[in-house]
Order: C-alpha cells, then structure tokens, then sequence
C-alpha cells in the first residue's frame, strides 16, 4: 500500500458554538477556520492552532453528549499542543486566565505544563526539544 493517511481534525463536544469560538480563538488564539450553519440547531465549527489538526467543536446535543463536555479524555490528558515558544504562550495563556494544574517541568521530550480548557479537558503545552541520537 501506498496510501497516505492524516489525521486533520478532532470533534470536541462543546455546550455552546459561541462561547467555545470564543475561547478557544479569543483566549488560546486559535483560529476559526469555518464556521457554516448546518440546520437551526447544528453549525460546522473548525478552530486551529496554525498547524496540525483542527477541532471541530460539535455542540452537545442530549444529555449523553452533555455528559461528556470536558471528559474528552475521560479525565485524563487528551490533548497537546505544541509551542515554538514555552516562555511567551504560558506567559500569554497565563494572562488570559487559562488554569494550569501544576508547574512546567522539564521532561526529557521537552518542557511542558498541563492546563484545563474552559470545559474542563486536560492539554499538554509542550515545547518539544531536539533529541540527540
């Protein structure tokens, strides 16, 4: 086979399309790629970080969905993105009022600190370091 295969976006169930826009572009400055209106009820969100997968950010629609806003994961880290800048997007995300968990900590990958979204799901910012081979 030679196929290429890419993962290019997840759906993340949010409470509200406007709201979730606004954080998710307003506070961790992503950007809103597409927003199109499907039905009265249901909209087809898409917000980036530049590079890498989009979210399509997916209103929850009953109550199992609503269940599952900030468990994406189901409690754990789900999430990661990577920064070319660790100092300036924690210094950036900090004065935008995300809640981090813990402190940023040097792994052997890399710095990275764990923060909770707006929802309650759980991302890893990472400024991976070059490996020596």
């Amino acid at each position: 086979m030679n196929e290429e295969l890419a993962l290019v976006m997840v759906a993340l169930v949010v409470p509200d399309y406007d709201d979730a826009i606004s954080y998710y572009c307003g506070t961790l400055g992503f950007k809103l790629i597409e927003n199109s209106v499907l039905s009265p009820e249901k909209r087809w969100v898409v917000v980036s970080p530049g590079s890498g997968a989009s979210l399509l950010l997916a209103k929850a629609n009953g109550d199992e969905q609503a269940a599952a806003i900030g468990r994406h994961a189901g409690g754990r880290v789900g999430l990661f993105l990577h920064t070319s800048d660790f100092a300036g997007t924690f210094a950036r995300y900090r004065a935008n009022g995300v809640t981090f968990l813990e402190e940023p900590r040097d792994e052997l990958y890399g710095r990275v600190v764990v923060f909770a979204d707006k929802y309650g799901n759980k991302w890893d910012l990472i400024e991976l370091r070059e490996m020596v081979q």
